[in-house]
């Protein structure tokens, strides 16, 4: 299939133009989930298309992401899925809707991978690697026609709106008929995801909220002693509680790991973003970790109530409560020594143990991050509405998920539909220029 430009020099410069025939061109910048599956179902409609990335090869965030098994969906109802999405449920629903985790299985299915679900739903391949996946995908992505220009970075918008491009034979221009903007997010800034990108829509007047942390580590003040003997071991299975400061109470039972900094791990991401909203006006929070989420407090309280005898007190925790190793050490880390003495209060440092958390995790550790784009700039086809033609899908919009299959799902799903809204709009463009 003939490329979607065709090269021509001006002025010193490449300049990319559309080709003379008829054939819509869109021009997808960004090699992650998003950008590739935009491009799949654009190329299923008949576009040509030119994908664009700053690195090497496309995709490294989601391959790394995928090294100690790909979760790629959720098995549960349609509803609960959705429950995740919080404030942005609104407008990411009828794009779940329309490519959900069952489309998303069914699309791994066609890819040749079959899929099985895992230990509290989450979705795997059979295979458990993202490797073989994205591999088969970019060879047929590439049969299809798709072409790729790797090392091409994006430096915004040139005269008449074309697109400039940092490449290895330096700057190249791009004119398309449409582009999608599937830039990511702010983390994990070797693989891609700079946010370099963010003043070239300020520069357009587009309205972007700060990136923010996602998915991320907190700080921990941890004693020296601590820090050095229990950094990169697993708490399990606690459940923390976390209340802000309007009174909204959040739990999760899980693990989570010790850090030299403090804390991280599935658990803490779950409730990452309440707690770093909760740091960002309070400059502190506060979680509290119940030890023996099986046992009740009273229980406890009676428990620890008898008389231990000849035993120690480590051996009269691990025997009455269960508590031993490093839970140990964390009520020794937190709790006053007179405490141990009494019973109510050992059981309710059991039950509620306080671990204040002094900052968040910098935005280049987060696994993935809030703030982007104002959905409020774009319209139903993820169309910003103050340039037509240029739409936006993926972690660069201003959304936010835990991860367990909903940000990837998302990304997916995104993909899909602002390719549904690109071929969309080439249609109506075609049809109000037809003679």
């Amino acid at each position: 299939m003939q490329s979607i430009l065709q090269k021509t020099k001006t002025m010193g410069r490449d300049l990319m133009e559309p080709s003379r025939d008829h054939t819509p061109g869109v021009v997808v910048i960004g090699g992650g989930p998003a950008g590739l599956m935009a491009a799949e179902v654009l190329l299923k409609g008949g576009a040509r298309v030119d994908l664009y990335d700053a690195m090497p090869s496309v995709g490294r965030k989601f391959l790394v992401a995928g090294r100690g098994g790909l979760n790629l969906t959720r098995s549960e109802s349609l509803d609960s899925f959705l429950s995740h999405y919080g404030p942005r449920q609104t407008q990411l629903e009828p794009l779940l809707r329309s490519f959900g985790p069952d489309t998303l299985r069914a699309w791994v299915q066609d890819l040749g991978f079959s899929t099985f679900v895992g230990t509290s739903g989450r979705v795997f391949p059979t295979g458990m690697k993202a490797a073989p996946i994205w591999r088969a995908w970019v060879l047929r992505l590439r049969q299809s026609g798709l072409s790729l220009h790797l090392r091409h970075r994006w430096c915004g918008w040139g005269q008449n709106q074309s697109l400039r491009f940092e490449s290895p034979d330096g700057e190249v221009l791009v004119h398309s008929d449409a582009v999608i903007l599937a830039l990511g997010g702010g983390s994990w800034a070797i693989l891609g995801s700079t946010g370099e990108w963010i003043p070239f829509l300020k520069e357009q007047g587009i309205a972007v909220a700060d990136l923010k942390p996602a998915n991320c580590g907190f700080d921990v003040n941890w004693s020296d002693h601590f820090r050095d003997r229990f950094s990169g071991h697993p708490v399990k299975p606690v459940v923390v509680s976390f209340t802000n400061s309007n009174g909204t109470i959040f739990r999760q039972k899980g693990e989570f790991i010790i850090t030299q900094t403090g804390i991280q791990g599935g658990l803490i991401y779950a409730l990452s973003a309440p707690i770093r909203d909760e740091i960002d006006t309070h400059k502190k929070a506060v979680i509290h970790l119940d030890l023996t989420p099986d046992r009740s407090l009273q229980s406890l309280v009676d428990r620890l109530s008898q008389p231990r005898g000849s035993r120690s007190l480590s051996s009269h925790l691990e025997k009455k409560a269960g508590i031993k190793g490093l839970k140990a050490v964390l009520l020794r880390e937190y709790v006053p020594k007179e405490n141990f003495k009494d019973p109510n209060l050992l059981a309710s440092a059991i039950k509620g143990l306080p671990i204040p958390l002094v900052a968040t995790r910098p935005l280049d550790e987060a696994i993935s991050t809030a703030g982007g784009v104002a959905f409020e700039e774009l319209d139903q086809n993820l169309m910003i509405r103050s340039l037509p033609g240029v739409f936006c899908a993926g972690e660069m919009l201003d959304w936010e998920a835990p991860t367990g299959g909903y940000l990837l799902t998302a990304c997916f799903s995104m993909g899909h539909a602002v390719a549904m809204g690109v071929l969309s709009f080439l249609a109506n463009r075609a049809q109000s220029q037809a003679p």
